[in-house]
């Protein structure tokens, strides 16, 4: 009698491993965004009181930062569809802890803005977008959007967790010392936590696969179009993000009310990716398509009944809705339309796209927000895309058979 194929005994064998192995990224992925980017917030007064500098300056390392995530993210895709995870996750979280402690040191806004330069580099590595590609090539199922919910559910918690620490290690030691307790932490939970990833033993990487699966996507237009979705999408989740204290305080509201309405985005993030999965699971991408167009009723209304608190908060859950479900919604189409070969690679270009428009739609905001005088143009613009981004889900075709 023939034996059973040995992969299919190593992919058994391995269930349980992958899904430690899911519990694992989730923590690390929390750490990366809750001390790779809250963390800035909460050190910006302090670091501009120390450093002497304009606050917009010292802002500028924050957008260094994301362009230099942008400009790693299509090589960071390029080495985990040839090498796996795990030589890039540990490297990246000991060049993030290296950086954190020498952030902790800066004197000068240039070594504020090399450091941050550092940090971006590092964060291609170690954040949703390199996790995804580990998990895609473990899952084959309706588990995949499983598991990639399970981590960005737990990375949704990054704020919640970080924000506060930080501010207590500000507060009890200043904010060079709160660094050099947030690069031990972070240092200590994500390389040893990372050395656990690997491939399949059963995954033989077609490496000439991938390369024609990527040129072939890229020539295609409905990956182009995925690219705009998401980016016209994403500029009103972007722009609210950096202005809606400053937008709820323009309506009138008291600053620790705008920053509590404003801490419920993360809120909703969350319950947007539980909520948008399981209803995904039944009425496919129409329900992705759905929350758009909430996200962008609630950027529309914000400017006619945001003066009153309840509606305000209404508008914000809303927008919530949109704020976490193009975390799960853009890897999920990505493999559903292109399979495994190359994932990482197109993954990480249009990482690349959204994080340059991260970095610039929030200064676009700004001036329009000075010029006009007020910030409903920038809420009509905002809400305009995320029609623009709902109506391009609607007309991708269907993905490919697997």
């Amino acid at each position: 009698m023939t034996p059973a194929p040995r992969p299919a005994r190593t992919v058994i064998g391995m269930r349980p491993y992958r899904w430690w192995m899911v519990a694992a990224l989730a923590v690390t992925a929390t750490a990366g965004y809750g001390v790779l980017t809250y963390a800035f917030a909460v050190l910006l007064v302090p670091m501009q009181e120390s450093l002497g500098a304009d606050r917009t300056v010292v802002t500028g390392a924050q957008t260094v930062s994301l362009l230099a995530a942008a400009v790693a993210a299509v090589p960071a895709g390029r080495w985990l569809d040839r090498w796996g995870g795990r030589a890039l996750m540990v490297g990246c979280s000991v060049l993030a802890t290296l950086m954190l402690f020498g952030w902790s040191q800066v004197t000068s806004v240039a070594a504020l803005y090399a450091v941050s330069f550092g940090l971006g580099v590092a964060s291609a590595g170690v954040l949703y977008e390199a996790a995804f590609a580990v998990v895609v090539t473990w899952f084959h199922d309706a588990r995949r959007g499983t598991a990639m919910l399970a981590i960005t559910i737990v990375g949704g918690f990054a704020s919640t967790i970080f924000m506060p620490l930080t501010a207590v290690l500000v507060e009890a030691y200043g904010w060079r010392q709160a660094l050099v307790v947030l690069a031990v932490v972070y240092g200590g939970l994500t390389v040893p936590l990372h050395l656990l990833v690997r491939r399949p033993r059963d995954l033989v990487p077609q490496r000439r696969e991938a390369r024609q699966n990527t040129a072939s996507a890229v020539r295609d237009p409905g990956y182009w179009l995925l690219n705009a979705i998401f980016v016209a999408q994403g500029i009103g989740i972007f722009v609210i993000g950096v202005h809606l204290v400053a937008y709820l305080r323009e309506l009138g509201h008291a600053p620790t009310v705008a920053a509590n309405v404003a801490g419920l985005l993360g809120v909703m993030s969350v319950t947007g990716r539980v909520v948008t999965a399981v209803a995904a699971r039944r009425y496919g991408i129409a329900v992705v398509a759905v929350v758009f167009v909430l996200q962008a009723a609630g950027l529309a209304l914000l400017p006619v009944v945001g003066h009153g608190l309840g509606a305000a908060i209404a508008c914000v859950l809303v927008v919530g809705l949109g704020f976490g479900v193009s975390t799960i919604a853009r890897p999920a189409l990505l493999a559903d339309r292109y399979g495994v070969a190359g994932f990482a690679t197109l993954a990480g270009l249009m990482a690349a796209v959204l994080t340059v428009t991260k970095a610039l739609a929030p200064l676009a905001a700004a001036w329009v927000r000075t010029a006009a005088g007020s910030y409903t143009p920038v809420m009509a613009i905002s809400a305009a895309c995320g029609l623009l981004g709902a109506a391009g889900l609607l007309a991708l075709r269907p993905a490919r058979a697997s």
